[in-house]
């Protein structure tokens, strides 16, 4: 098969190069921005007079019939045309014969494939972003439906104060709204339009980008085209967000791992979203919940090896650029799986209210209510802490819980103690008292619902 570079070589490609060379094998998958590339090209050359109407309509009507040939299933493509690009340019050819030579004018596959990607990942973006609103929709409702719930907060893993399940939840939605922000920001960097920049100087000829960019849906044209055929900090930026996104559901799979355990106790995962054991029959595992985690290890991955492609590259394009796509292609499929599957297990998980309860008061959860409360008796904040953490030292060494001491036991610690130190130290009334904007206060719990609720519909 003729290649588009024929007239300046005399010997032909050898297989194994057209083997090592090719990316139909992965970025046929751009076939439809290809062509709704190529048809706004084909209206621009025509608006512009450099090509006849006539022979824009061959083409448009020819990309059309492609379109139907590759969304049947009819559409052969192949590894010595090496790209999609070069796959539609040929068939096009074929099927409509010299107009369809004429399509290739004022382009270079250089702006026409950072075209192809900047319009598949303005299109990933959305859906990631209409997914990321889906997830926290569910969260929140989630939160909504169980504000009675108290639970232990954590820090370093250790137990650390009584908190509503409700607000731990909502951690997330608020990590997920800043995720979804990053996206959006991002798209004003992927919408740009780079076709016109041809393959690196631009062109002699009168095109009208703006025209094009207006056809495509793209809020900016891009100001300097040896810039524009070698730029992927879009790309880039993606992952980078992508990363971010998958950090945040990593962790949350982390947790959901954590307390579906029998240590644990504080859910339990539905089956349909778990697996069992090859060999011990009382295994529910969390299987989806570690997949997660674990795919953020390949995102990460995508995003150091595009950037290693980058690093040293000279401008304008480089061969090396082909690389961008794998990485891209695989995140962006990644985290949409990862969303669906969260959105679709969040409301099946059953949350044991008792236990979550139970595992709140303990540990001496409630220690800095003692030392806010000493606080408010006009004791200084370090010296409070110091006797309540004397009062915690007494309770270990004596096998009791706070609520578990005598008020003289109390009284031998500070005398400004009395008996209203009780009212400190149910997990109900510490959770109550954080009435802090922000807080885990019912009160407060219920004013961040609202405003998440305007924020995400």
């Amino acid at each position: 098969m003729k290649k588009p570079w024929a007239g300046r070589f005399t010997g032909k490609t050898s297989k194994a190069v057209e083997h090592f060379t090719e990316s139909i094998s992965f970025d046929r998958r751009l076939w439809k921005y290809d062509i709704e590339g190529s048809i706004a090209h084909a209206m621009m050359l025509s608006k512009q007079k450099i090509i006849s109407q006539k022979d824009s309509s061959a083409i448009i009507s020819g990309l059309k019939n492609i379109a139907g040939e590759i969304e049947a299933g009819r559409f052969k493509f192949t590894a010595e045309l090496e790209d999609i690009h070069m796959n539609i340019e040929a068939a096009l050819i074929k099927n409509i014969g010299d107009a369809g030579k004429k399509l290739h004018t004022a382009r270079s596959r250089n702006d026409q494939v950072a075209l192809d990607l900047r319009l598949y990942l303005r299109a990933e973006t959305k859906e990631i972003i209409s997914l990321i609103k889906d997830l926290q929709k569910i969260i929140l409702n989630t939160a909504e439906k169980n504000t009675g719930i108290i639970m232990p907060g954590y820090t370093h893993l250790q137990k650390a104060q009584p908190v509503l399940l409700s607000h731990h939840l909502l951690a997330y939605v608020e990590m997920l709204q800043r995720d979804k922000e990053r996206f959006t920001d991002a798209l004003k960097r992927i919408n740009v339009l780079p076709l016109g920049s041809c393959a690196l100087a631009g062109t002699s000829l009168p095109v009208d980008r703006a025209y094009a960019a207006k056809l495509l849906g793209f809020k900016a044209v891009s100001e300097n085209s040896i810039d524009a055929v070698s730029d992927r900090d879009f790309a880039i930026e993606f992952l980078a967000d992508a990363g971010m996104l998958i950090m945040h559901l990593s962790r949350l799979a982390e947790e959901l791992i954590l307390w579906s355990t029998e240590e644990f106790s504080f859910i339990e995962l539905p089956d349909a979203f778990t697996t069992g054991s090859s060999i011990m029959p009382q295994k529910k595992n969390p299987d989806v919940a570690e997949l997660i985690r674990g795919k953020s290890g390949r995102i990460y991955g995508n995003l150091i090896a595009l950037m290693t492609v980058m690093k040293g590259l000279p401008l304008a394009y480089n061969r090396d650029m082909q690389e961008d796509k794998a990485p891209v292609f695989d995140t962006a499929d990644t985290v949409k799986a990862c969303l669906t599957v969260l959105v679709q297990m969040m409301p099946q998980i059953k949350f044991m209210r008792e236990r979550m309860h139970e595992a709140a008061g303990k540990a001496y959860s409630t220690a800095t209510d003692i030392a806010e409360y000493l606080v408010k008796k006009g004791i200084p904040f370090r010296q409070a802490h110091e006797i309540t953490g004397k009062i915690v030292r007494y309770c270990i060494k004596n096998k009791k819980q706070l609520g578990e001491i005598s008020l003289a036991e109390f009284r031998n610690f500070s005398q400004v103690i009395s008996k209203d130190v009780y009212s400190r130290l149910s997990a109900e009334n510490s959770v109550n008292a954080k009435i802090t904007r922000g807080g885990t206060s019912p009160s407060e719990v219920r004013k961040q619902i609202k405003r998440l609720k305007q924020l995400i519909k």
